[in-house]
């Protein structure tokens, strides 16, 4: 069994080559129910048929491309899958098919067109702009081209075209614009003359004609239902007129005015649009690739087949069978096959010229590669014997100056020879001497040698209980000075202790924390060095407690660190912690009630400011409204009285409308009964009525073909007189007569024969 999908359209593949946003005039919106379950069930693909009767566009919501003529004129297809029936994925979104765009591309100069509108929804135009992407890229030797239509006024900035005020500019706007609309048969097509004042002072009836006609022009298949006041500003905004913010509603009742030079400048503008896209599509600017060196005819061939074969796909019934699609569009890819078969001709055997010389020289190079292969490797070995050269070249020079120092060193050392030589002679001459010197005391030199070690061991001895007075002097030294120091970070500490037990209420007994107790502490130690004493290296007389001791650690303070002071510290920590935790818990409820105000203040002062640029704003639109206002008052009250009058005469007859429409709706049934009744009649009646036809003219022809026969036989008959006259000499033209009159009785009989048949 087969599984049947709804058609594949190609809206995705973006193949509009025009720089023209492309107006959604073309498309038929989708049913409320399509819609409806899209926007529940999501974009889940389904095996579901579309029953839609809209169509999609083959330009997607997008707008088309701008023209690069730097890219390479080739198809590129290889994205595209064909509409067959097993690659129809159903799509909720856009489940139905929706009508082909008739002219932003060149299928208006191909003969394309717009099936038939849709008669129970309006079909809107919107021009929806997105940047240029077309295949090229920007480096392929023409710069980037840039639709007018992605460029809008920044917002909030209201353009102005200073040109309109000129009046030789307007002029020749009129001029160009009243070509136009000769030129294209405006008058004929829409039944309206222009008059000398159409194109400086038009009424509202003129201007809502040209304004049609002229977007008609841009957009065929758009259908104006509303008030034009309604519906200009949306359309200029879509189609991004540049100056569109300088046209209101109000300015649109009154185009006569003061204001024309505005409505003029985007009637001109409108003008060169529907011009420019008119040029497009006749491939007027085609120029612009030969002169660049592409070539349009694949893009051409491309863009033949996609509209074509879109069109053909699009009038294929929903109810036919998913082959009867794919049927219609293969033969539109064979002529496509054929086209491109055609152009690429030329192409197909350059290449295949080229890759024959591409092979002959592939084997030409792979000859001269293996010939340069012997040579390679001769340069190779050249290149490693001059390094070796090289390196030996660098060797030699090293062992040359190493033997040159070698030398001098050994020259110098023969120098110093000598000389010790020359010392060594002179210490054996004294040695002699002294030797003949104690022989004479009567001294041996084993004597000599004893003194000498006795000597020697005697002068260590003493070396030795010099360093160690000397270490024990110091050892002492040191000794005195740490006991000194640590004395003055004790004094230091005392006096820290005393400062801050006095900040925090310690100190004196009368203090909040003390409750009556002295914690104040004080050194009990001699409070004058002996300045002799320390001169003289005695131990100072500060550190010791008398002569010959020190003092002990619970000697030199006053109180019990330990026993009392501690203690007391401890009660009196943990009281502040208790305190100090209860005014954190304050702190934090505090911080937090600060923050909340933050927050209040913060969002009070963001709400200040957007209200002031709504004030902002509604002062500029007040302003805005206030020049405004006094022409709206005018048309308004007008308005008000001609609709009160119009809605009275509403009203007196709306009871008597309804009685009326339902007796026509009865009488209308009534009407359809017997008409159908008739029609069955009739149409049984008509059957007889061609059956009885087709017999007369049956007979009808059968007797025209006995009369041309006999008609012929007469002719031949009147020839062959003829003939006999010329040959024997006599007058032609005395038997004319007798042939009219002939012809005159075969015309006789022609008719009888048709009243009889009638």
């Amino acid at each position: 069994m087969s599984v049947r999908r709804p058609r594949e359209t190609l809206g995705g593949l973006n193949a509009n080559t025009s720089a023209i946003p492309m107006p959604t005039s073309a498309m038929k919106r989708s049913t409320s129910t399509s819609n409806l379950h899209s926007s529940s069930m999501g974009a889940a693909p389904t095996h579901v048929r579309s029953h839609s009767g809209s169509r999609m566009s083959m330009a997607g919501p997008s707008r088309p491309p701008q023209p690069n003529f730097a890219r390479a004129s080739t198809a590129g297809f290889g994205d595209m899958a064909p509409p067959m029936s097993a690659q129809r994925p159903s799509n909720l979104m856009h489940s139905a098919r929706k009508s082909l765009m008739p002219m932003a591309t060149p299928a208006r100069g191909m003969g394309m067109h717009t099936p038939g509108p849709d008669p129970l929804g309006r079909r809107s135009s919107v021009y929806s702009g997105r940047p240029s992407t077309m295949s090229g890229g920007m480096n392929g030797g023409m710069a980037q081209r840039e639709s007018f239509f992605s460029t809008a006024p920044v917002a909030g900035v209201v353009a102005v075209d200073p040109r309109r005020r000129d009046a030789s500019t307007r002029a020749q706007m009129v001029h160009e614009l009243q070509e136009y609309l000769q030129r294209n048969n405006f008058e004929l097509k829409t039944g309206m003359g222009l008059t000398g004042k159409s194109m400086t002072s038009p009424t509202q009836k003129e201007f809502a004609t040209m304004f049609k006609w002229l977007y008609n022009q841009v957009d065929p298949s758009y259908h104006f239902q509303k008030n034009m006041d309604a519906e200009i500003p949306p359309l200029l905004k879509q189609l991004r007129y540049p100056f569109e913010k300088n046209i209101s509603k109000s300015a649109i009742q009154a185009v006569g005015g003061q204001n024309w030079h505005t409505f003029l400048g985007m009637l001109h503008w409108l003008m060169q649009l529907a011009q420019m896209m008119e040029a497009y599509t006749t491939g007027n600017f085609d120029y612009a690739c030969m002169e660049a060196g592409l070539d349009v005819k694949s893009d051409r061939i491309i863009y033949q087949f996609m509209t074509e074969s879109y069109s053909a796909w699009l009038q294929v019934d929903d109810s036919a069978p998913d082959d009867e699609a794919d049927k219609v569009v293969k033969m539109y890819v064979d002529r496509m096959d054929k086209d491109f078969r055609e152009v690429n001709k030329d192409l197909v055997a350059d290449v295949e010229m080229l890759e024959a010389d591409k092979k002959g020289l592939e084997e030409q190079i792979a000859d001269l590669e293996q010939e340069a292969n012997y040579g390679q490797r001769l340069d190779e070995l050249v290149e490693v014997i001059n390094s070796d050269i090289a390196k030996y070249s660098t060797y030699i020079d090293k062992i040359e100056s190493r033997r040159k120092r070698t030398e001098e060193n050994i020259k110098n050392i023969n120098d110093d020879l000598n000389k010790i030589e020359d010392e060594l002679a002179k210490a054996e001459a004294e040695k002699s001497e002294y030797q003949q010197t104690l022989s004479s005391h009567g001294i041996t030199m084993q004597d000599l040698d004893r003194m000498t070690t006795e000597m020697e061991r005697l002068e260590q001895a003493k070396a030795a209980i010099v360093a160690r007075s000397d270490e024990l002097r110091m050892r002492l030294t040191d000794k005195e000075l740490d006991a000194s120091r640590k004395l003055d970070e004790l004094e230091q500490l005392t006096t820290t202790y005393n400062s801050l037990a006095h900040k925090i209420g310690l100190i004196p007994s009368t203090a909040p924390n003390a409750k009556g107790q002295s914690f104040e502490l004080s050194l009990t130690i001699n409070p004058t060095p002996d300045f002799d004493l320390s001169q003289s290296q005695a131990p100072s007389t500060r550190l010791l407690k008398d002569s010959s001791n020190g003092y002990m650690p619970y000697q030199l303070l006053n109180l019990d660190l330990n026993g009392i002071v501690r203690p007391a510290i401890t009660s009196l920590r943990k009281e502040i912690s208790d305190r100090q935790d209860r005014a954190l818990e304050e702190h934090l409820q505090n911080h937090t009630l600060v923050d909340g105000v933050n927050e209040a203040l913060e969002y009070a002062q963001g709400e200040v400011n957007s209200l002031h640029a709504r004030i902002r704003a509604a002062e500029e639109e007040l302003d805005k409204t206030q020049e405004t206002t006094t022409t709206k008052k005018m048309q308004s009250e007008a308005h008000i009285e001609r609709i009160e009058k119009e809605l009275a005469k509403l009203r007196q007859g709306l009871t008597e409308t309804i009685q009326s429409m339902e007796q026509r709706e009865i009488a209308t049934n009534l009407e359809y009964e017997q008409l159908t009744i008739r029609a069955t009649s009739l149409r049984e009646e008509l059957h007889t009525q061609i059956e009885r036809i087709l017999n007369d003219v049956i007979k009808f022809k059968i007797n025209i073909q006995k009369k041309l026969e006999a008609y012929e036989e007469f002719v031949l008959e009147e020839v062959h007189q003829e003939d006999t006259r010329v040959k024997r000499g006599e007058d032609s033209f005395a038997d004319e007569p007798k042939v009219e009159q002939q012809e005159a009785t075969l015309g006789a009989e022609e008719d009888i024969d048709m009243s009889g048949m009638e």
